[in-house]
């Protein structure tokens, strides 16, 4: 696969393996990066996080300009609140795969209705960080298909 694969995650998420372990677990974010390459193999990896929505709309327009195979996006809180990141994801016409650590469904209502999921491709969620590894795997089939 020439194209690469841009992994692309939300705000918080550089907290990961100290933020809420009892529901975000004990692995960090430079684990779950290791991971998604490792998983990838010889595919390259565009590994970004950001407690910033617009680096995420930037980073988005990337991937359509590269242009990536497939986008996985964890966005974290802005799942549910960022329409310029919905419309970001939209113009990119290649697999989307919207990633959760929890699942979001068992948790509190506001992290019930994601605006990403009308856009993507597929979801996974409740897999914990490994759900990276799922995802990234996942990818490869669909770019491949």
């Amino acid at each position: 696969m020439p194209h690469p694969i841009y992994v692309l995650n939300g705000p918080n998420l550089n907290r990961l393996g100290k933020r809420e372990p009892e529901i975000y677990g004990h692995t960090t974010l430079a684990e779950v990066e290791v991971m998604c390459r490792e998983a990838a193999g010889e595919t390259e990896i565009v590994f970004h996080q950001s407690n910033r929505e617009y680096e995420l709309v930037d980073w988005i327009h990337e991937a359509i300009d590269r242009p990536a195979a497939g986008i996985i996006i964890n966005p974290a809180g802005l799942t549910f609140t960022s329409v310029p990141i919905m419309d970001a994801l939209k113009m990119f016409s290649g697999p989307i795969i919207e990633l959760h650590i929890s699942n979001i469904h068992r948790r509190e209502a506001v992290y019930h209705n994601s605006l990403m999921s009308k856009v993507a491709t597929a979801v996974i969620a409740g897999l914990g960080p490994k759900g990276y590894r799922t995802a990234v795997r996942a990818m490869g089939d669909l770019v491949d298909a």
